[in-house]
Formats: C-alpha cells, sequence, structure tokens
C-alpha cells in the first residue's frame, strides 16, 4: 500500500515523504529511498514501489519540498541550494529512524545525487545498517569515508561525465583505508544507466545492477 506520510527529525521539524509498505506488513525491513536531482518523481517512487514488492518497507524522503522537474537546468538549481548536511543528518536520518520504529534493520539506497546522500548517510547515520549507491561520490570534503562501519554497494558507470571514474576510484582508496566492507561494481554505461526515464538507460547494466542490490540488500537486512 502507498500513502504519503510525514515523519519527525531528530531536530523536531516535519519532513514528507512516499511510502509503500510490503505483503510482509510492517515488521518487514525497511530502505530509505534517495531521489536523483529531480525530485520526488514517478520514477523514484517505482523504485520504491519495486522494493516493497521485493518485501521491504520503502520510504521516499521529498527533500526538495514538494518541487519536482523535468528541466536539467532547474533541477541543477534544487540540488545546489539543498543543504546536503542537513538532508543527510535530518531528512534522511528521521527516515532511518522512522522506519527503525519497527523494522529490525533498515537500509538507504540512492541514486545520482541520491547515490552521494546514500554514502553521506552511510558515515553519519549510524542506525543505518547497509547502503547502496548508484552512480554518487559526495566531495572528499563533505565526510570522511573511512569512518563507514557498515557494508557498503556500489555501482557506477564507465562513461560517467557527472562522476567520473577517476572520482570512483579516489573514494575506493579512502574505503579501503578504513578497511570499509565495500563491493563496488563499474558498468560500460554512462551517467543514470539506471533510470528507465532517462534517454542514457541501459537495460542490460540495470537488469545486472538491480540483482546485485536486491542480493546485497537480501544478505544484510532480511
Amino acid at each position: 500500500m502507498a500513502e504519503k506520510i510525514t515523519y519527525k527529525r531528530p531536530d523536531g521539524k516535519e519532513c514528507r515523504a512516499y511510502y509503500v509498505s510490503p505483503s510482509a506488513g510492517e515488521t518487514a525491513p525497511g530502505i530509505v529511498v534517495l531521489q536523483e536531482w529531480w525530485g520526488l518523481n514517478d520514477q523514484i517512487k517505482g523504485v520504491a514501489n519495486r522494493l516493497a514488492e521485493a518485501g521491504y518497507r520503502a520510504l521516499v524522503p521529498d527533500l526538495y519540498r514538494g518541487k519536482v522537474t523535468l528541466e536539467a537546468a532547474e533541477a541543477e538549481h534544487l540540488m545546489s541550494n539543498l543543504d546536503f548536511g542537513d538532508a543527510a543528518t535530518q531528512d534522511i536520518r528521521g527516515a532511518v529512524q522512522y522506519l527503525k520504529g519497527s523494522s529490525p534493520k533498515v537500509a538507504v539506497m540512492g541514486f545520482c545525487m541520491g547515490g552521494v546522500l546514500s554514502i553521506l548517510a552511510a558515515v553519519h547515520v549510524k542506525e543505518s545498517d547497509a547502503a547502496v549507491c548508484w552512480y554518487g561520490v559526495p566531495p572528499e570534503e563533505a565526510a570522511d569515508t573511512r569512518t563507514i562501519k557498515i557494508p557498503i554497494q556500489g555501482h557506477f558507470a564507465l562513461e560517467d561525465e557527472h562522476f567520473t571514474p577517476a572520482q570512483v576510484d579516489a573514494l575506493e582508496l579512502r574505503l579501503k583505508e578504513g578497511n570499509v566492507n565495500y563491493t563496488f561494481f563499474r558498468y560500460q554505461a554512462q551517467h543514470a544507466f539506471g533510470n528507465e526515464a532517462s534517454e542514457r538507460h541501459d537495460p542490460e547494466a540495470t537488469k545486472l545492477a538491480w540483482q546485485r542490490s536486491l542480493d546485497f540488500l537480501e544478505k544484510h537486512i532480511k
């Protein structure tokens, strides 16, 4: 069942979200799904629906507070105005805490901008149990990724001009330095290859990345 809900952030403020529950009910493991720079649109709701069909409670925080766009320039503007630290430590942490109210384990899973946030959440949200990042790399100064204590999985495109292979390699090096439990996969594809609404969509890479993501989630939070 899908619905719009409101939950409390750690600072007491409220955040709205899209929530979908599986047939397994409210004690199933949870996943906080993090949007691309377009906002909380039908495509990211579809990701949440797919996870619910796989047996997870899925919650998508509305990080843009109701704003959604199809225009890249506006998306870039919305993303540049987002306080990533606040989103990670308040919106996302609050979402994880909300699901933890009845789910024994909760993961974060993000795409593009949400992929960046999934890694920041792995650093800052101590209640999270696992993280899956699809093509997003935070700036090195944004967080010390060597301190991540949870298992993390990453899916990256070799033809990505937004988050380049060199940036992915640098992130991997820091994770190795911290002895983080991580697995990275690289695909001969372009940025946003997993978004079926994108002209860069790669069905084969998407299918493989989804299978790997679901296997990872089943291992670590089911």
